[in-house]
């Protein structure tokens, strides 16, 4: 588990001029819930206020492009514990899918789990299990899961549940 002297790895994309991934901070909430607002609205995220987004800030990577602000997609890595942690709250604004900001997006999430020395990182998703896989996570084995989220997780939504050793 990282501590507050650790320092964290840095979260730039790297393929050149595609997405800047930074971590969230407070003031970026309300950017990250009026993103969030379209998928949850489809179904394909499950709904948090914006007190979530404020609460949770430092778990959130967001993604944006040089010399813009606006926020374009985003991802939450929540640390369970015992070397687990859960991907969340993933999102690429509609018109900017396909362009490679959810990979950039995964891949530092990915890069600050293992900084965590994170064992394995699980995930719950409606429709983007394809995308998942061609990033190397498979379905998860039942008991796999941390307890509390699995619990957590609302069946009548019929999410797929993946994870990825590190």
């Amino acid at each position: 588990m990282m501590t507050a002297a650790t320092p964290r790895p840095p979260l730039h994309g790297t393929d050149g001029l595609p997405p800047l991934v930074r971590r969230a901070r407070p003031h970026d909430a309300p950017a990250l819930h009026a993103l969030s607002l379209a998928f949850i609205r489809s179904g394909a995220l499950r709904p948090r206020s914006v007190d979530h987004y404020l609460a949770h800030a430092g778990e959130f990577l967001l993604a944006t492009r040089r010399g813009r602000t606006s926020t374009l997609g985003c991802l939450a890595l929540s640390d369970e514990g015992d070397g687990a942690a859960v991907l969340y709250n993933f999102c690429v604004a509609q018109g900017n899918q396909g362009q490679g900001l959810g990979a950039a997006l995964l891949r530092a999430a990915l890069a600050d789990a293992r900084h965590r020395l994170v064992r394995e990182v699980f995930t719950a998703t409606t429709s983007g299990a394809a995308f998942f896989r061609r990033h190397g996570f498979v379905p998860a084995g039942p008991g796999r899961a941390p307890a509390a989220w699995a619990a957590a997780l609302d069946p009548a939504r019929g999410s797929e549940v993946l994870s990825r050793r590190l």
